[in-house]
């Protein structure tokens, strides 16, 4: 998967490549799609929601440039793949879910695998969390209309964001920069994205 579709396609990164080979994929699907856990798309993972393509969860990861000292606010925990690379490569990562089942299997496999750094809040993504705030970088795995204003309040200055804007049809990936008080954003890849619910969302 590394070799034949990630590093042909910029991720390049030696510290996501080990975060990435160190994950076992195949953990965080059902059973019945393990085989296909490894391929470069996404897959379902139940209540109407995927895991994301390999390339593009590196590519996320990735332009966060992390070091290894952040707090990490990630919305949409989904099955926890995401979530479980980040807790690799950051101090903590703080990880909210809106939907009951996804964000109970998600706890059970961060519990197994022993992710012991990983924070889970089941709530409305859209707006954050706060009391944790600010977070060295935010990650948002569902698209909105807009970035939400509540997520640019939370970021750290400086702060850095990877999120999905668009339509519910696509979207374009946005990495936005905060730093001495403004914020810069630049388009990264064309992508397709689970609808971000919620307040400050669809």
């Amino acid at each position: 998967m590394i070799r034949e579709q990630l590093v042909p396609r910029g991720i390049i990164d030696p510290a996501v490549i080990a975060a990435i080979e160190a994950v076992p994929r195949h953990l965080f699907v059902e059973d019945a799609l393990q085989g296909q856990a490894y391929g470069d798309f996404s897959l379902p993972i139940g209540d109407g929601q995927t895991i994301s393509q390999p390339f593009v969860v590196g590519l996320m990861t990735q332009a966060l440039h992390l070091s290894g000292r952040e707090r990490v606010l990630e919305i949409g925990t989904g099955c926890g793949y995401q979530t479980a690379i980040l807790s690799m490569l950051c101090d903590k990562v703080y990880t909210v879910e809106r939907v009951k089942p996804l964000f109970i299997k998600a706890r059970r496999n961060f519990d197994q695998l022993h992710y012991l750094n990983i924070i889970c809040k089941f709530d409305d993504g859209t707006v954050g969390w706060a009391a944790h705030a600010p977070y060295d970088a935010i990650i948002v795995t569902a698209a909105g209309p807009a970035v939400p204003e509540s997520l640019l309040a939370q970021l750290a200055d400086p702060g850095i964001m990877v999120i999905p804007v668009g339509s519910r049809a696509s979207q374009t990936l946005k990495l936005l920069k905060k730093k001495d008080g403004i914020v810069s954003e630049e388009d990264m890849e064309n992508v397709r994205f689970v609808k971000l619910i919620g307040r400050e969302g669809w």
